[in-house]
């Protein structure tokens, strides 16, 4: 191997030093010798029941429909495809507060599809636990469909052929072939898409609000206890810490060691 040209190696170890050390600072910033009594407080745990509840609802939402349009994308041609496959990435992009704005003028009471379901059906969304799904669904479902979608696309078009020449009809083909073979994939993006529901405030606080019990989930209580008690805000942020860790490890294998790879 070369010598490291000096020029790279130092903004390469600044780099590393502003991403490692807010992780640190909030290790040693951390009242551990109140740590396990702040976590299994109860406006801890109801808002951690909240979001592991709300979470597993969004990814569950994020791969029935999103397992679908991943599928349309990898392998239908279609005019407008790329238009859609763009579309579908913005929430990737987009501030959250503005996707949760955007929730709100399309899901409000006086929403361009609010307005139809509470007149009609006499359903309301914002300010309600399912306002929670569906704010953390629409900015998770992105990380799935973009996951799915490269892992269906890597399928050997030849497999689903021989699928098809044996009798095999297409939701057959998908079911036995196409969705076994990109069943990593899938997983990663369920995983990612599970991760970022825990994580999310901005579109979850516009659209949900913060409402102790129905609508506060881990982030928002970690903002809400940042005003009062920096100690506790500080803990229950090593908890969501702890979860991202645990994402990144059991995804090692299939995201970050295919990124290694490429």
């Amino acid at each position: 191997m070369s010598r490291a040209p000096l020029r790279l190696v130092v903004p390469a170890t600044v780099a590393a030093v502003f991403l490692v050390v807010p992780v640190i600072g909030l290790l040693v910033d951390t009242p551990w010798s109140r740590f396990w009594t702040v976590v299994t407080g109860a406006e801890a745990l109801d808002a951690l029941r909240l979001s592991v509840v709300t979470a597993l609802l969004s990814t569950l939402l994020c791969v029935v429909l999103g397992l679908p349009l991943a599928w349309v994308l990898a392998r239908l041609e279609f005019p407008g495809r790329r238009l859609l496959r763009g579309l579908v990435t913005v929430p990737l992009v987009l501030p959250p507060v503005v996707g949760g704005v955007a929730l709100l003028s399309a899901l409000g009471r006086n929403g361009l599809l609010g307005r139809p379901l509470d007149d009609v059906l006499g359903v309301t969304l914002p300010y309600t636990t399912a306002a929670v799904v569906v704010a953390h669904t629409f900015v998770s479902m992105p990380f799935f469909v973009i996951s799915a979608e490269g892992a269906l696309r890597a399928v050997p078009s030849r497999m689903e052929t021989a699928s098809a020449t044996l009798g095999a009809g297409p939701w057959l083909t998908f079911r036995r072939v196409s969705l076994p073979l990109a069943l990593p994939g899938v997983a990663a993006g369920a995983v990612l898409s599970f991760a970022r529901s825990l994580g999310e405030f901005g579109a979850t606080i516009t659209f949900a609000g913060n409402y102790p019990g129905t609508t506060r989930t881990m982030p928002s209580e970690v903002y809400t206890r940042l005003q009062d008690d920096r100690d506790v805000a500080v803990a229950l942020s090593v908890v969501l810490l702890v979860v991202s860790v645990a994402v990144l490890v059991s995804l090692r294998e299939r995201w970050l060691g295919g990124l290694g790879a490429a």
